[in-house]
């Protein structure tokens, strides 16, 4: 399996055309798609949200010559790549050890059943109203939840996504029914008027600034903040578990419990 062919499959769930669409419609940047190419025949991949020096350890200790993460493994432009500069050391390392890097971000967020649909499986939703409808995808979401106090609500998410560093804002006795979820730093004005209109009472997302949670809070909406790795690594694990029926080669998925 070259490359190409990992990017394929892996277009099968998220389509490289729905980054594209999103970044056009919403004035996003991505980068996505295959950023370190050695050349190599694929012998195993392995899954991890980003590119750091303990996933890139681990796919050496594996012995596997590629990984896919999701957050882009460059993002911003590289003047030059050197193994002793921080900014891109992790590229040097993988491309001294034969590694190829694919990213999938806005694609794999907006999917059809990607990382903001399965946020909202694993926040109790099951169907919903879409803020951002995308060619062949969307973001953002609002949905019926099981009745329950906010207090245990935050309890039903720290198990379900496996994090302790769950904070939430407003009053624990208080009964939320329906929520509003955006993976990753999905808060924004926009955000907040959709939920708004459609009647959500807890807000669901990570790295909320004070002022988008001050205007929730003070039109009546619960807030529930999860860690950004907690908030994306619960869904691109889903779609690691559905993608790997279609590989033919040996296949991990690494989580950095110091980030959840």
């Amino acid at each position: 399996m070259k490359s190409n062919e990992l990017l394929g499959l892996l277009e099968y769930i998220g389509p490289l055309s729905i980054s594209a669409d999103f970044c056009k419609r919403c004035g996003a940047y991505d980068n996505s798609g295959i950023l370190v190419d050695s050349g190599e025949d694929i012998n195993g991949v392995l899954f991890s949200l980003d590119l750091s020096e303990k996933s890139l350890k681990k796919a050496k200790e594996l012995g596997f010559n590629a990984i896919v993460t999701h957050h882009p493994a460059i993002f911003g432009p590289l003047s030059s790549v050197k193994v002793g500069d921080r900014k891109s050391r992790l590229i040097a390392e993988c491309l001294k050890s034969g590694i190829s890097v694919i990213s999938m971000h806005l694609n794999f967020d907006a999917a059809p059943e990607g990382i903001d649909y399965r946020m909202m499986r694993g926040l109790g939703g099951d169907a919903g109203k879409t803020m951002i409808k995308l060619d062949g995808g969307a973001y953002g979401r609002v949905y019926d939840i099981k009745p329950r106090k906010l207090s245990d609500y935050v309890e039903f998410i720290k198990n379900n996504f496996n994090s302790q560093r769950v904070i939430y804002y407003g009053e624990g006795n208080k009964t939320v029914a329906r929520a509003a979820s955006f993976c990753g730093a999905g808060c924004d004005d926009e955000a907040i008027e959709f939920a708004a209109a459609e009647s959500a009472d807890v807000f669901v997302s990570s790295d909320m600034k004070h002022h988008h949670i001050a205007e929730l809070l003070a039109r009546g909406i619960s807030i529930v903040v999860l860690t950004h790795y907690a908030a994306e690594n619960y869904g691109f694990n889903k779609i690691y578990d559905k993608i790997i029926e279609e590989l033919n080669v040996p296949a991990a998925y690494f989580c950095d419990g110091d980030l959840l």
